[in-house]
């Protein structure tokens, strides 16, 4: 697994391009039918109205600039030498399939830009833009992002997503049949999802197939109805020593062939509302390479057949 305990995505980077790659978050200007009526209008209870994680980004320019802008940065920061496009603010797969080439195009044509990730909804993914992303899985280094963040219906009505587990599997499939790799985003310490259930989560992912995950923590931005839930007292939130725990737990459970891209939520500085904790972002990380380092485990170790 390299230098982790567990099958860390900068590994796999270092294998395939041997030199530090940063992706470089881009905002392509989509929206989310979550939010623009055809199927809701409110958005998930905790993103804002930038879209979840998406702080950080030039917006209003090009994607090529903001490209060089990220690219800068990178380099400035941790000495990146190639870069991945990563569409991430909204559902980067919501449009024609003439104007999503016309964005990735634009992305692959940036010097240095290896690869695309693309991050999207399950209900966002026919079958002429699935054919798409087969596409660029053949001509370039590629992942199409998916957000879960719950396997059980209940929790998903709860976060208003506005489909349900089915159409996660569904949509999976879909993308297995192409070649596509699929990386599963997974929030831990959503409100009324017990320890098991969640401990469960990492099971399913395994019997569908995804390629990658990214776990994050629940985390409260302004500006979201799960802030306003949060500050009626309505939800419970981790302390760091429960979410590392967890976090572990959740790693022994999931198969080792599956590529960890993310193993904590990160929200913006000025925009946090809780858990503070989780501004610490590389102790956070520590303390999960010190866990598994201390049981003497690693991803995959309560998994049946696993060495």
């Amino acid at each position: 697994m390299g230098e982790k305990r567990y099958n860390a995505f900068s590994d796999e980077l270092k294998r395939l391009f041997g030199c530090r790659v940063h992706r470089v978050s881009v905002d392509a200007g989509f929206t989310c039918p979550n939010r623009d009526g055809t199927v809701g209008t409110g958005g998930c209870i905790y993103c804002g109205g930038d879209g979840s994680g998406s702080f950080g980004i030039a917006r209003g320019l090009p994607v090529s600039l903001q490209l060089e802008e990220g690219k800068e940065v990178m380099t400035r920061k941790y000495k990146a030498r190639k870069f991945i496009a990563y569409f991430q603010p909204y559902s980067n797969t919501y449009a024609t399939t003439e104007r999503l080439r016309l964005l990735y195009d634009e992305a692959l044509a940036v010097p240095d830009v290896v690869g695309l990730i693309v991050g999207t909804r399950p209900d966002c993914l026919p079958p002429d833009v699935l054919d798409l992303l087969a596409e660029y899985r053949r001509r370039t280094y590629f992942w199409l992002e998916l957000g879960l963040q719950s396997p059980h219906d209940r929790t998903l009505a709860r976060l208003n997503r506005g489909h349900d587990f089915a159409s996660f599997g569904a949509a999976v499939a879909a993308c297995r049949e192409r070649g596509v790799r699929v990386c599963a985003h997974v929030i831990l310490g959503l409100p009324g999802e017990t320890r098991e259930e969640m401990l469960a989560t990492a099971g399913i992912l395994n019997d569908l197939g995804v390629d990658g995950v990214k776990l994050h923590l629940l985390h409260v931005m302004q500006g979201t109805l799960l802030a306003d839930q949060f500050a009626r007292g309505e939800v419970p939130l981790l302390e760091l020593d429960g979410y590392v725990a967890l976090v572990c737990d959740f790693l022994e459970r999931l198969d080792p062939r599956v590529i960890v891209q993310r193993l904590t939520g990160d929200g913006g500085r000025d925009q946090l509302v809780a858990p503070l904790w989780s501004l610490a972002k590389f102790e956070v990380l520590n303390a999960i390479d010190a866990e598994l380092e201390r049981r003497g485990s690693r991803q995959g170790a309560a998994v049946s057949g696993t060495p």
